[in-house]
């Protein structure tokens, strides 16, 4: 299995999805004890690139879909950056 510099790009971006998704999970609960030092990693971790949609998508009434643009957002800027370093490597 030969890792190229797409593929690990690939798999940090499929990774950072999976936090974002326990981040937006753990906020619908209060954690406590262990879990709420988990969260506040979680946060120090996902929130600057979920800050960024905050400031830009208005919540549709008490729901905050900021989560679920980031991660299209996400999702769109990695394969177009990991197609780019499959063609140039």
């Amino acid at each position: 299995m030969t890792f190229t510099l797409a593929r690990v790009v690939s798999t940090l971006i499929d990774y950072y999805q999976l936090l974002i998704i326990a981040y937006v999970l753990m906020s619908w609960f209060r954690p406590s004890g262990v879990f709420y030092d988990i969260y506040r990693i979680l946060g120090s971790i996902c929130e600057p690139w979920l800050g960024i949609f905050r400031r830009i998508v208005p919540p549709l009434g008490m729901m905050d879909i900021s989560p679920i643009v980031a991660i299209l957002a996400l999702r769109l800027l990695g394969n177009g950056l990991v197609t780019l370093l499959a063609r140039l490597g």
